[in-house]
């Protein structure tokens, strides 16, 4: 299931005057917005906005304006409330190619900060992967490339150090999205200098929290949050049911902003990237990033509530 699917029209059929208005007029209305929560990268102490975009399924689309026009909103509105992290991957198919046009429309590459993979086999095949990363993105110096999945992690590791050390690539990483993965994730974090890693962490999967999340502290690697929604899931769970009155404590106004609080108050998140391909659905997520924050009592107490539903 898509996190766009019908599991998220409530928030659509109740979206206030004001949210609408931010989807139309981004820019403008949302410019009164514009500090969201940062986290250092902790190589470098460079500041990152907590909410950026994911493009897997989303950003898969053709050349015309009807497929495309939705998305350059998507894009307007993450920059307009402070966000600027954009993850993609060759995986995505389109993907990287949509981002980079639509970047490149919006006058938008200098203030984003573009994450994507290598996805393969091979130093060689590794190298082009990359190369055709970059033009795709029309960047000829990428923020963060990640090993995708760990697949060939030793070679496609050191391709991206090379490029690190020639000034093509600022920070390495590596990704996966399963919890079946974290033990693989822990072991190149404690054997491996990387800068980023990503993975799945929500209110209803907190194995995270149990060692990849400290580890990551520890050994200061930032964190990029997938699968946040558990691909619509914890919208299905949650569908026809009101917020709790007490979420208006951290200033909640929606399910999406409720579980996106969760991941981002857990101070070793660097980021969290949920996908999507609807202005209104951005617009509610990055407001996720503002306001008042849940301290480590009110966690528990979130989840426990959703696990009770």
């Amino acid at each position: 299931m898509n996190v766009d699917d019908y599991s998220r029209r409530e928030f659509c059929q109740v979206i206030t005057t004001g949210a609408a208005m931010v989807v139309l007029a981004p820019q403008t209305l949302m410019a009164a917005e514009t500090t969201m929560l940062k986290r250092k990268v902790p190589a470098t102490g460079e500041e990152l906005p907590v909410i950026g975009l994911g493009t897997s399924g989303v950003f898969d689309v053709g050349g015309g304006s009807s497929e495309r026009a939705p998305l350059m909103e998507v894009l307007r509105i993450l920059a307009g409330a402070g966000g600027s992290l954009l993850d993609t991957s060759p995986m995505y198919n389109r993907s990287e190619a949509v981002s980079g046009d639509l970047m490149a429309a919006l006058e938008l590459r200098n203030r984003m900060f573009v994450a994507t993979k290598v996805w393969t086999r091979g130093k060689e095949e590794g190298l082009e992967q990359i190369a055709t990363s970059m033009r795709l993105l029309k960047s000829p110096k990428l923020d963060l490339v990640q090993v995708h999945n760990l697949l060939d992690l030793g070679t496609q590791l050191a391709n991206v150090r090379a490029l690190k050390e020639q000034g093509k690539v600022r920070y390495c990483g590596i990704t996966h999205y399963t919890v079946a993965s974290h033990t693989d994730l822990e072991g190149v974090i404690q054997r491996e200098p990387v800068d980023f890693v990503q993975f799945n962490y929500s209110i209803a999967t907190r194995q995270a929290e149990q060692r990849l999340l400290p580890l990551a502290a520890e050994r200061k690697v930032a964190v990029l949050i997938n699968r946040p929604f558990e691909d619509g899931a914890l919208f299905a769970r949650v569908r026809g049911k009101p917020l709790p009155a007490w979420a208006t404590e951290i200033d909640c106004t929606s399910w999406a902003q409720f579980f996106l609080k969760f991941i981002v108050s857990h101070p070793a998140v660097t980021c969290v990237i949920p996908a999507t391909a609807k202005p209104a659905h951005m617009a509610d997520n990055v407001r996720a990033g503002h306001g008042r924050m849940p301290d480590d009592k009110m966690r528990e107490r979130m989840a426990a509530y959703v696990a009770s539903l």
